[in-house]
């Protein structure tokens, strides 16, 4: 796998994330916790994007 395919594997699944922390908020059932764990992924991923595209 190249670096420019994991990189985007990794877009794939922050903005999977993002879909899925949106529903999430539209849903009364959803645990706050579940969330802010959603979150705290999606910011790995930004991170780890940004890390290896620089």
């Amino acid at each position: 796998m190249t670096v420019e395919s994991h990189v985007q594997e990794l877009r794939r699944k922050h903005q999977s994330l993002s879909n899925a922390i949106e529903a999430a908020h539209r849903s009364p059932a959803t645990d706050d916790l579940a969330i802010a764990q959603m979150k705290k992924e999606k910011l790995r991923l930004k991170e780890e994007i940004t890390r290896l595209s620089h």
